[in-house]
């Protein structure tokens, strides 16, 4: 066996010896078999932050709306990614593994070691790192191939992913604040056909509604969990022009705990239900893409909260992607937040920042986001966000120091390098 001159001269010394080597060599071996398939990747995500007209009086007032990952006027960090993957390969009953960590003020909440969601004015600085996800994947041989994730793993509901760089936006929409993030659990993935694939699973429950659980963050009632579904549609290749549409339907039900959250009383503690249905459509311009996803919160708290009906929140959201070069894309979203049907509580533990403000209110957006790829493996995005309130003045601060405006603004260089 050949050994490097680094281990041929501690043998000389007696450090190691050179029957020790071979053993660890032998050992380094089956180590590097073993991961010769595992990747690594991840993210840097960074980002300027200018908001006009928050200069001035006594602070500035509220940002804009928590729920869009906002922050003040200032330069960013906003998160670093890892990820080590072991993907599955074609037999009957492969397996693999995906571990990925987060880092920084906006590392999905809820996980272990997070201190802070970078959402609002108070968490903007805090530091953080999370286990965002760590599964098991396995295959098992029945009709097609049933796969499984058993961990910690991304929700099934959402048009937006937790992974920054995978979005057409930079700040975060209104309706991935009131969708679940990650779950710890068990999901069952199942290709019918090239058409049709559905997925179930059971995870953890939650304690507050909208809010994601910690990891092994277990109800203190073993027998109360959150149950989920989807069924999803891809357009085949006879479809034309809507060759690859997608749409997405899907549900996720938390069984809630009201012995530990103090009775229905509080928000989430009786449970409660999310509603999706996404998708993205081609067109028959090339470069042109339209999608939609509509998201609906139920707090199964009527008994107590409602007056006899469940308080609710739900969100429309518009999206359209123009490629007009190879390099440059547009991206617009627009959204309509419905919350008139949550009181200030609810909203409150829903929404950050301002979020009581929601409580018996409605809201738009509208975001313009240019996306240009100058440099390899860099995405560079310029962003243009108006926020409005239907009712009330949330925003701004006027000589008082109290807030005075409807509408918010936010200018925004995002600048995320991928590996």
């Amino acid at each position: 066996m050949k050994f490097n001159k680094w281990t041929v001269g501690l043998a000389a010394i007696g450090v190691v010896s050179l029957a020790s080597a071979a053993r660890a060599d032998e050992k380094m071996s089956s180590v590097q078999t073993a991961l010769s398939n595992t990747t690594l990747s991840g993210y840097v995500d960074t980002a300027a932050i200018w908001r006009p007209g928050s200069d001035a009086k006594n602070g500035g007032g509220p940002n804009i709306p928590g729920q869009a990952f906002s922050k003040n006027d200032g330069f960013y960090l906003n998160a670093v990614d890892l990820a080590l993957d072991h993907p599955e390969d074609e037999s009957p009953w492969a397996a693999g593994y995906h571990a990925e960590v987060m880092f920084g003020p906006d590392a999905v909440p809820g996980t272990i070691g997070f201190s802070g969601s970078g959402t609002g004015t108070a968490a903007v600085g805090a530091s953080a790192g999370s286990i965002r996800q760590a599964y098991v994947t396995l295959r098992t041989p029945v009709g097609n191939g049933l796969d499984w994730k058993i961990g910690v793993w991304d929700t099934i509901v959402g048009y937006e992913s937790n992974s920054d760089p995978l979005n057409p936006n930079y700040t975060r929409s209104y309706g991935y604040t009131i969708e679940p993030t990650t779950h710890t659990g068990i999901l069952a993935t199942y290709k019918i056909s090239d058409a049709v694939t559905v997925q179930a699973g059971v995870a953890d429950d939650s304690n507050v509604a909208g809010a994601p659980v910690g990891i092994n963050g277990v109800s203190a009632i073993e027998s109360q969990k959150a149950y989920m579904g989807d069924i999803q549609f891809t357009a085949p290749d006879s479809a034309g022009f809507m060759k690859g549409a997608t749409v997405t339907l899907a549900a996720i039900t938390y069984a809630g705990n009201s012995l530990q959250n103090g009775g229905g009383a509080t928000p989430g503690g009786d449970g409660s239900t999310s509603w999706y249905v996404g998708g993205t459509v081609p067109t028959p311009v090339t470069a042109l893409k339209v999608g939609a996803c509509f998201d609906y919160l139920s707090l199964h708290n009527g008994d107590t909260t409602g007056g006899g009906h469940n308080d609710d929140v739900w969100n429309l959201a518009v999206y359209t992607s123009y490629q007009a070069s190879e390099k440059l894309t547009f991206n617009l979203r627009g959204e309509y937040l419905d919350a008139a049907g949550l009181t200030a509580a609810d909203a409150a533990s829903i929404f950050t920042g301002v979020g009581a403000a929601y409580g018996q209110n409605k809201a738009e957006e509208l975001t313009l986001t240019a996306q240009y790829n100058l440099w390899a493996n860099v995405i560079s995005r310029l962003e243009l966000r108006w926020d409005h309130m239907e009712h009330g003045n949330p925003f701004g601060a006027n000589d008082a120091g109290a807030p005075f405006r409807s509408s918010d603004y936010l200018i925004a260089l995002n600048v995320i390098y991928q590996f």
